[in-house]
């Protein structure tokens, strides 16, 4: 079976080929063709990477919308020298990441009109990225026709959380109208729990795993028995942890203060708390955490201060699902930060070392993918795993196709 993937965001765009001969492996096998593409907005430009057969290309195209890119990187699938299939059709399924599915979607589906419809209805919860998602859904149909695609929605693997977790404390009436906690990252945290359970070398469903996803945006997850039972983005991406340009967890009455007193618009105080916050916003550098370490060294206070506060909150949600959990047998790290950075691990797992957690510093330092980085005798498991997102879709559309055609 051949899956292609697309990844799309609100700027950028992931895709991938795979071929599953038998049964999809745990582990994520190299995509037979793999294609990224950056667009920025202002420039009209789209970047486009495209590699396969040991071939890598290059190019620049004119693009009003990210959608535009979808058919050129495409038609290197089958044509030029990253050629790997020699018509369309041979296609077999093409899985979609889309960002969220609401209180109805708790698993990856077909994509029909009626779901469709439901990912455009959803638009207001994720502005800047169902609307994408359905495009390049109909991109898809418009290219390739009408061949199987599946939807692997980020927030189904949290659609489980407990009531008590899931609910805001506000009015009833909010929960009625789907205003709830949703999750995010959900296809990262799927990966990651089965992964870390066969580093461990442990059934997942006798394991409590944290898993801190950490990259521009951060999320952890409190996994029990395989499933989400906690988690630290909400309504939208913006709730928990700081990040590299949000805010995570504020006292909400600042943004009525700020509108009252200032005369912020919705606009600004959207921007100001998804884009000027977190990182970049205290550190006054950066949202990148490599910049914001670099800045760390040349003594830069703010830098400093940036980093403090990152690794607190980061150390304070961490404790949170610990509770959610009723203990912690793994602690895992992923992402750009949680996968590339010693220090923040390192900072972190120090801030639990009354719970007989021992990281192994050599180890930490060597940033190993796909490893236990604790000292034998420490009481949990530390991990450092590579996230593959795009073959945990490329699977969920193996296990849908199994199950329509059965």
């Amino acid at each position: 079976m051949k899956i292609l993937i697309l990844n799309a965001g609100s700027s950028s765009q992931k895709s991938r080929l795979y071929e599953i001969i038998d049964h999809p492996t745990s582990t994520a096998p190299t995509p037979l063709w793999a294609a990224d593409a950056s667009w920025t907005p202002k420039k009209g430009v789209a970047e486009l990477k495209v590699t396969a057969n040991g071939q890598t290309i290059t190019q620049a195209l004119p693009a009003k919308e990210l959608s535009s890119t979808i058919e050129p990187l495409f038609k290197t699938l089958w044509s030029g020298k990253t050629q790997v299939i020699t018509q369309p059709t041979e296609i077999d399924i093409v899985g979609h990441r889309v960002v969220h599915g609401g209180p109805q979607y708790h698993q990856s589906v077909l994509i029909t009109p009626d779901v469709k419809v439901e990912i455009q209805r959803l638009a207001p919860f994720a502005p800047l990225h169902n609307p994408e998602n359905l495009k390049g859904i109909e991109e898809v149909e418009r290219i390739l026709g009408n061949g199987a695609q599946v939807a692997v929605f980020d927030t189904a693997y949290h659609s489980h959380l407990p009531q008590e977790t899931m609910v805001y404390p506000g009015p009833y009436s909010w929960f009625e109208q789907g205003i709830r906690r949703y999750g995010f990252h959900g296809i990262s945290h799927q990966y990651c729990a089965r992964r870390s359970s066969q580093i461990v070398k442990r059934d997942l469903k006798s394991l409590r795993i944290v898993n801190c996803h950490l990259g521009n945006g951060c999320s952890l997850a409190a996994i029990q028995a395989g499933q989400s039972i906690d988690t630290t983005m909400g309504f939208t991406p913006l709730e928990g942890l700081m990040m590299g340009t949000r805010s995570g967890s504020i006292d909400p009455s600042i943004l009525l203060y700020l509108q009252r007193e200032y005369g912020y618009s919705t606009a600004q105080l959207d921007q100001m708390l998804n884009q000027e916050s977190g990182l970049k916003g205290i550190s006054g550098v950066s949202g990148d955490m490599r910049t914001v370490l670099q800045a760390v060294k040349e003594d830069n206070q703010r830098a400093k201060l940036a980093l403090s506060m990152y690794i607190y909150r980061l150390c304070y949600f961490i404790g949170a699902m610990i509770a959610s959990l009723g203990g912690i047998d793994a602690l895992t790290f992923t992402g750009g930060v949680g996968e590339n950075s010693p220090e923040v691990r390192a900072k972190t797992c120090e801030a639990f070392r009354f719970l007989t957690l021992e990281l192994d510093q050599a180890k930490n330092a060597a940033s190993p993918l796909d490893q236990d980085i604790a000292t034998p005798q420490s009481a949990v498991r530390v991990l450092v795993v590579h996230t593959e997102e795009d073959w945990e879709i490329a699977r969920e559309c193996w296990n849908v196709k199994r199950t329509s055609v059965h």
